[in-house]
């Protein structure tokens, strides 16, 4: 039976040794709650930031004003700051983030709802994904999280690779 991508990730962070932090905006704290229906999740799991507001983007994950202000909260830009500034704060080895518009309201026609950036540091390379999606509000946060264990397990496996093969 093929793992859950929360516990693949959990088994990938303790047999290397990493930690993790979330910052989640539109996911308002899934990612981290997901992670943390897996026993042993406490290994790995430093902290888990909900920044739902601009000013606490700013303030727990050091998102820079001038960012919010040329980009918006709901940005590229923004979701790597968010990855970046969480590791940073929590001290842990990867950090996931989840920014974006889940619905109802919100949606402009430059960026509708379902608009989603999803970001993720490990071993000090940042990648950002930008998704579409559709749904309610509901089903697009909880696609969010999927994306968001994905992307953290691929860039953790990345990272786990280049760092063995310099030994």
């Amino acid at each position: 039976m093929k793992k859950k991508m929360n516990e693949q990730l959990v088994q990938l962070l303790r047999e290397k040794k990493m930690t993790i932090t979330t910052v989640e905006s539109l996911t308002g704290g899934l990612i981290a709650s997901t992670i943390v229906d897996v026993a042993g999740a406490s290994d790995v799991l430093k902290e888990a930031y909900v920044t739902y507001c601009d000013e606490a983007k700013h303030k727990l994950a050091g998102v820079s004003e001038e960012t919010l202000r040329r980009y918006t909260a709901v940005s590229e830009q923004t979701a790597r700051e968010m990855a970046e500034g969480g590791a940073r704060a929590a001290q842990a080895d990867v950090a996931v983030s989840a920014t974006g518009l889940a619905g109802p309201d919100g949606g402009t026609p430059e960026c509708p709802v379902g608009t989603v950036y999803i970001g993720c540091m490990a071993a000090g390379k940042t990648e950002v994904r930008e998704l579409h999606l559709a749904g309610s509000r509901r089903e697009i946060r909880e696609a969010s999280v999927q994306e968001a264990l994905a992307l953290a397990c691929r860039m953790v496996e990345t990272a786990t690779s280049e760092s063995d093969s310099a030994k």
